[in-house]
């Protein structure tokens, strides 16, 4: 595909369905007060990452996983995550509870995003400190991971002081703790230990090259 101001043209093609989804989220949503403010900060992140990526080139790879993050994200806003109705889509195609199998006892498609979050991000991180930043691959990785950690810290507290800010039932729709005191610690852990699984995977791919070529 011809290159887009500057992008590669899959790159361009990906931001902008991630940007098109977003708004496409927002038409007829089941929470029109809520869910603009989950997914319109996702214009302003795919803003960032178009200039971002004319100046620092990253591979397809990177972007697609950011895009799938976004597209997790983007269904989680339109269902302000706690109502996301993935059970339903589940049994309409025939397939069994994923709550009843696990025993989760919630809606668990923000455990899914935070999850996501630092699967998808590492690499991207690693490959940005790496590429750019002259890192060593090893040292790219951990902090890929301290980022991902970092940034579901400052994520958690942006959430609270917005909730602080709010009307009482919109803060609890907006904020998704379904009643789960420890669903910031959660949250966190779960995307610390999505950063350390794809950093591991990462890491094994690397060093199994490296001994086919040997």
């Amino acid at each position: 595909m011809r290159a887009v101001a500057g992008i590669p043209g899959l790159q361009a093609l990906l931001l902008g369905l991630t940007a098109a989804g977003a708004l496409f989220s927002l038409i007829d949503t089941p929470y029109p007060a809520l869910a603009p403010l989950q997914n319109l900060p996702t214009l302003a992140i795919v803003t960032g990452l178009w200039f971002a990526l004319r100046r620092w080139p990253m591979p397809t790879s990177a972007v697609v996983c950011i895009g799938v993050f976004m597209a997790l994200h983007t269904i989680g806003g339109r269902y302000i995550y706690s109502n996301v109705p993935y059970e339903a889509w589940l049994s309409a195609i025939g397939l069994p509870s994923v709550d009843k199998a696990l025993g989760l006892g919630r809606n668990s498609w923000d455990r899914l995003v935070h999850f996501s979050f630092g699967l998808l991000w590492a690499w991207p991180i690693a490959c940005w400190l790496a590429r750019h930043q002259r890192m060593a691959t090893g040292l790219a990785a951990y902090i890929a991971v301290e980022f991902v950690l970092a940034g579901s810290a400052i994520y958690e507290i942006f959430e609270w002081l917005l909730t602080v800010v709010m009307a009482g039932p919109d803060a609890d729709a907006y904020n998704g703790q379904q009643g789960d005191m420890w669903d910031a610690q959660k949250d966190m852990m779960l995307a610390g230990f999505g950063a350390v699984t794809a950093v591991v995977w990462l890491r094994l791919r690397a060093y199994f090259q490296l001994s086919s070529q040997v």
